[in-house]
């Protein structure tokens, strides 16, 4: 992919880790209807890139994303429909969104620096790695304002349990990065300082790992966390002959066995 610099997303490519920053920072980095657009161009895209390897998602500004543009919600309620035909396109969108990074073959990991709200919160769950700066906060506080913060609870059951997101989506609380990173909701939580370079030591680490075999392994995580037990293990018996007879399989092993640095062919 090219590096690009929009008004509201920047997009740049370092060493094979993509960096996509929000930058609408008027709006708090909202999902408004453009940043899903781009943001679900962007992540189509780098699907289909060799050239990136891993995806860092950060953001500008003390927010690092408010959830949905509530001003463009309020609008769409004096069309004729009171507005019901925008809330299923949003929501529609904005799910899909949230898979495109799920089902994206590369890593995605969430840089957080500021306040992560609603679809935001549900943003930092998509991602399958996040870091954030002591200094961030998290919340689902759609309860506050008469609405279920249902489609991020989606994403934020799969990353903690039962008890710790019925608390965020009942209550509305805003947790601290050291509750999210002891709750699951994030990996870690470092000095804002250092939060960069700390993702980015993180991202530039799996990138020098095999892209097939990331991708193999995303994929059947995400795929054996939704079945029983023993068709998870059925399944990922077969993941795991499929993935011993790719090349960089017998490459990675022969590097071990020999004591030397392997050759990716990413195939």
């Amino acid at each position: 992919m090219e590096n690009n610099n929009s008004d509201i997303l920047s997009v740049e490519l370092i060493n094979g880790v993509l960096r996509l920053t929000l930058n609408d920072q008027k709006r708090r980095n909202a999902l408004s209807e453009n940043m899903l657009a781009k943001l679900a161009d962007v992540f189509s895209q780098s699907a289909l890139d060799s050239a990136v390897r891993v995806i860092v998602l950060a953001a500008n500004g003390p927010a690092f994303c408010a959830g949905h543009d509530l001003k463009e919600v309020s609008a769409a309620r004096t069309a004729d429909d009171a507005g019901q035909f925008y809330f299923e396109t949003l929501f529609a969108t904005c799910a899909s969104v949230m898979q495109l990074i799920v089902n994206n073959p590369k890593p995605v990991i969430a840089e957080v620096a500021g306040v992560a709200t609603a679809a935001g919160c549900q943003l930092v769950a998509s991602c399958d790695l996040a870091v954030a700066a002591d200094s961030a906060r998290f919340a689902t506080p759609g309860v506050n304002i008469g609405l279920f913060c249902s489609t991020p609870m989606v994403a934020l059951s799969r990353n903690v349990s039962n008890k710790h997101a019925m608390e965020l989506l009942l209550t509305g609380d805003m947790i601290d990065a050291a509750r999210a990173e002891q709750i699951g909701l994030i990996n870690r939580s470092v000095d804002a300082d250092k939060l960069t370079s700390e993702t980015m030591a993180l991202a530039e680490k799996i990138a020098s790992k095999s892209s097939m075999t990331l991708a193999v392994g995303k994929r059947a995580f995400y795929l054996q966390a939704e079945m029983s037990l023993a068709d998870a293990y059925n399944y990922a018996s077969k993941v795991m002959v499929d993935n011993m007879l790719k090349q960089d399989a017998e490459e990675g092993i022969a590097a071990f066995v020999e004591k030397r640095t392997p050759n990716w062919q990413d195939k």
